[in-house]
C-alpha cells in the first residue's frame, strides 16, 4: 500500500479543482469558468487498492500584486514543504507563457517528485506539443512517463494520472478511513457551497468580491433539520443589490441552488437562511483576509 499527500500546482482555470472532484468522485472543491476561485487548501481523498492519495487543491498560481491575491500565492507556494508527490496541471488551450514559466519555477527542485497532467485535450482549441516542449524545457528531469494528456472534465487519462503518482508515493497506510473524501469541516463545506453557487450566478468582478460568513447551525428535529445562516457578504453597497436582483430574484436562486447542493451531500433537511451584507473592502484588510485564509 502506497500513501502520499499530493499538491495539485497550475495557473488559475487549468483544471486543477476539476481534476480533483472528478478523482474523488464527489464536489470537493469549486468549479467555475471565473479564474481563481480556489481560496484555501482544500482536501480531496482518493482511496484505491493501491493505496490512498490526498490531494491538496491550491488557489491557480498567477501574477497580481493586490494584497488577497499575494495571500493566494503564498497559500500555494507554502503546500510544497515536505510534499510527497506534485500534480502540475497545465491547459493545453493557452499556450505557455512567463506566468506558466513561473509557475513551473516552483518546481525545479521537486521534478522527482512531480506528475504532468496536460489537460483539456478533448477541446479544438488544445495544443498539446508546445506544452510538452515547455516541459521539456522547464523541467527536463520530469521522464516522458510522467507526462500524461488528459480531459478532467471528461474523465479521461485521470487513471494513468493516478497510477503515476501512485508510482512515485512512498509505502505507508492509509491516513484516513476509506469512506473518507475529503477532510473538510461542515461551516466551510457550507460557505463553499453557497460561494461556488453564487460565484456562477454573478458577473464582472462580484465574483471576487464575495465571501460566506455562516453565522449559525444547529441540527433540530432530533437531528433531521440541519438549519444555517448564512451571509453572503460583499466590498461596497452597490454590490449588494446585484446579489441581491430584482425583487429578490438572484439570492433566492443561489440559495435554492446551494440548499440542493447541500441536500446532495447530508442526508438531514436543509433550512438555509442566506442574506446579504456589506464588509467594505474587505480584500484590503488583514482582519478579514486573516479570517478567511489562515
Amino acid at each position: 500500500m502506497r500513501t502520499a499527500v499530493v499538491a495539485i500546482i497550475g495557473r488559475p482555470s487549468a483544471g486543477k479543482s476539476t481534476f480533483l472532484n472528478t478523482a474523488c468522485q464527489e464536489p470537493v472543491s469549486i468549479v467555475s469558468p471565473i479564474p481563481q476561485t480556489t481560496r484555501n487548501a482544500i482536501k480531496g481523498i482518493v482511496n484505491t487498492s493501491f493505496g490512498q492519495l490526498i490531494f491538496i487543491d491550491t488557489p491557480g498560481y498567477h501574477d497580481s500584486e493586490k494584497k488577497l491575491n499575494l495571500r493566494l500565492r503564498n497559500v500555494t507556494e507554502s503546500q510544497l514543504e515536505g510534499i510527497d508527490c506534485v500534480l502540475y496541471v497545465i491547459d493545453s488551450t493557452r499556450a505557455p507563457g512567463e506566468e506558466e514559466a513561473k509557475t513551473a519555477a516552483l518546481l525545479k527542485a521537486l521534478q522527482s517528485k512531480v506528475v504532468v497532467a496536460i489537460n483539456k485535450c478533448d477541446l479544438p482549441a488544445s495544443r498539446p506539443l508546445p506544452v510538452r516542449q515547455f516541459v521539456s524545457e522547464q523541467l527536463p528531469n520530469i521522464p516522458g512517463n510522467r507526462i500524461f494528456e488528459m480531459s478532467a472534465e471528461k474523465d479521461t487519462g485521470i487513471n494513468e494520472v493516478l497510477k503515476a503518482l501512485y508510482d512515485i508515493s512512498p509505502e505507508g497506510e492509509p491516513v484516513y478511513d476509506e469512506e473518507l473524501y475529503t477532510d473538510q469541516d461542515l461551516t466551510f463545506r457550507v460557505c463553499e457551497i453557497i460561494r461556488g453557487e453564487a460565484i456562477n450566478r454573478l458577473q464582472d468582478e462580484i465574483p471576487h468580491a464575495v465571501y460566506v460568513e455562516v453565522a449559525d447551525i444547529e441540527h433540530r428535529n432530533e437531528g433531521k433539520k440541519l438549519w444555517i445562516r448564512a451571509f453572503l457578504c460583499v466590498e461596497r453597497e452597490s454590490q449588494k443589490g446585484i446579489v441581491i436582483g430584482k425583487g429578490a430574484s438572484k439570492i433566492k436562486e443561489i440559495r435554492t441552488a446551494a440548499v440542493r447542493k447541500l441536500s446532495e451531500i447530508y442526508i438531514q433537511k436543509i433550512d438555509l437562511d442566506l442574506q446579504v451584507k456589506v464588509d467594505k473592502n474587505w480584500r484590503q484588510r488583514d482582519y478579514t483576509l486573516n479570517r478567511l485564509i489562515p
